[in-house]
C-alpha cells in the first residue's frame, strides 16, 4: 500500500469514527468496487456527477476510463475531503455541499449529464432524503442517464415504494466479494414511458366493458 493510501485510509477511518452512519463504511471503496461502478462510463458518457466523493477512489476510476476533468462534478459535504479533492483534480468542480441539495445548482453550463456515481450510504437514511437526492440527480440526467449506485446489503438500497414514486427501475449489474466489506452495485434508470398507442388500446377496453 502507497502512502498517500496509507494517509487516505486514516482520514476515513477518523471521519467514520467521527459519524459512521454518515460515512457508512469502515475504510475506503476499494479498487475492484470502482471499476465496476464505473464500468459503463466512458468519455462518449458524456459530463458525470459523482456524489459522496470522499477520498476520490471513483474519481481516480473515471478518470482512467478516460472522463476529462472538467466533466467531472464532485459533491460531498465533508471539508476535509473536498480539501484532497481539489488538491489531486484542480481542473474539477468540486462542490461542498449536502447531497440534497442538487437541483438548486448548475452544472456543466446546463448541458445534461450522462451518469451519476454514487458512493453514498443510502441505506442509513431516511426515505424522504433519499428521494431528494434522486429527484435532483435525475433533474441533472439527460433522458438514457444512469444512476449508478453501490450497496453492502442484499437488495438494492432504494425501496420499491421509492422507484414507484418516481418512476424508476434498478438493475444490479454486478458484486464483488473481495470489497471490504462485500458489495454490489445497482444502476438505475427512468422507466421507458408507455407508448402511445398502448394506452390508447387500454382506454377502448376500458371504455368497452360495462359499468359495474
Amino acid at each position: 500500500m502507497s502512502i498517500d493510501a496509507v494517509v487516505e485510509t486514516i482520514g476515513w477511518v477518523r471521519a467514520w469514527i467521527s459519524d459512521p452512519l454518515h460515512v457508512g463504511a469502515v475504510v475506503p471503496s476499494g479498487r475492484a468496487l470502482a471499476e465496476l461502478i464505473t464500468s459503463e462510463i466512458s468519455p462518449a458518457t458524456g459530463p458525470v456527477i459523482e456524489l459522496g466523493a470522499g477520498t476520490g477512489v471513483f474519481t481516480r476510476a473515471l478518470r482512467a476510463r478516460g472522463v476529462a476533468e472538467e466533466s467531472l462534478a464532485l459533491v460531498d459535504d465533508g471539508s476535509d475531503f473536498v480539501r484532497r479533492l481539489e488538491g489531486r483534480f484542480p481542473r474539477t468542480r468540486i462542490l461542498l455541499m449536502d447531497a440534497t441539495r442538487l437541483k438548486d445548482v448548475e452544472l456543466f453550463g446546463g448541458k445534461a449529464a450522462g451518469a451519476v456515481v454514487s458512493g453514498l450510504p443510502l441505506l442509513s437514511m431516511p426515505p424522504k432524503k433519499v428521494i431528494a437526492i434522486l429527484e435532483g440527480a435525475f433533474g441533472h440526467l439527460r433522458a438514457d442517464g444512469a444512476f449508478y449506485q453501490f450497496t453492502y446489503g442484499p437488495r438494492c438500497p432504494v425501496k420499491r415504494t421509492v422507484l414507484d414514486r418516481l418512476g424508476l427501475k434498478a438493475t444490479r449489474i454486478g458484486r464483488v466479494v473481495a470489497n471490504v466489506p462485500p458489495a454490489a452495485v445497482y444502476r438505475i434508470r427512468r422507466r421507458p414511458s408507455r407508448p402511445l398507442a398502448a394506452v390508447s388500446v387500454r382506454r377502448e377496453r376500458s371504455a368497452a366493458e360495462p359499468d359495474v
